[in-house]
């Protein structure tokens, strides 16, 4: 969070030197200060701040390709003439333990059409999702195990 505040104020310092106020010469300045930080990063110690980046556009990405691969399941299911659907409510136990990496498993989860985060256990281990097809709980928790939360781990750790 450090690296990120410095890359702020090295993008303003820019805005000031060059003299131009406009928001593309702040994002330009942005850009430079992450390039800076980006050669000295060995110097400050923070190798992982550009990679950090990369890792949530990934999360990003993944949830992109969730949501349209989830909705275009959810509207083959809804029109077809015979729904054979098993809603359900199953439990899954999360490797996530800090709030905002649970609350932002649970929100990615809801988001994404078909599924919907009910309730988290009091001691924050086990994760409540209903599924308009819980047919198959088990491969529906390995692809939580190995998309969502895999992908918060890798940005978050």
């Amino acid at each position: 969070m450090t690296l990120f505040l410095i890359n702020i104020i090295l993008a303003l310092v820019w805005t000031v030197v060059s003299g131009s106020f406009t928001f593309l010469n702040l994002c330009f300045g942005f850009i430079l200060g992450a390039a800076s930080l980006f050669l000295i990063r060995r110097e400050i110690g923070a190798s992982g701040y550009m990679s950090r980046i990369f890792r949530i556009g990934g999360l990003f990405l993944l949830f992109l390709r969730e949501l349209l691969l989830s909705a275009w399941r959810v509207a083959a299911m809804v029109l077809s003439p015979k729904m054979d659907l098993t809603p359900g409510i199953f439990a899954y136990r999360l490797k996530v333990d800090r709030d905002f990496e649970i609350t932002l498993l649970a929100n990615l989860i809801t988001l994404t059409p078909g599924t919907l985060s009910v309730d988290v256990s009091e001691d924050r281990s086990t994760l409540y999702v209903h599924a308009i097809d819980c047919s198959d709980p088990e491969g529906a928790r390995a692809d939580i195990a190995s998309g969502f939360e895999r992908k918060i781990l890798e940005a978050f750790r």
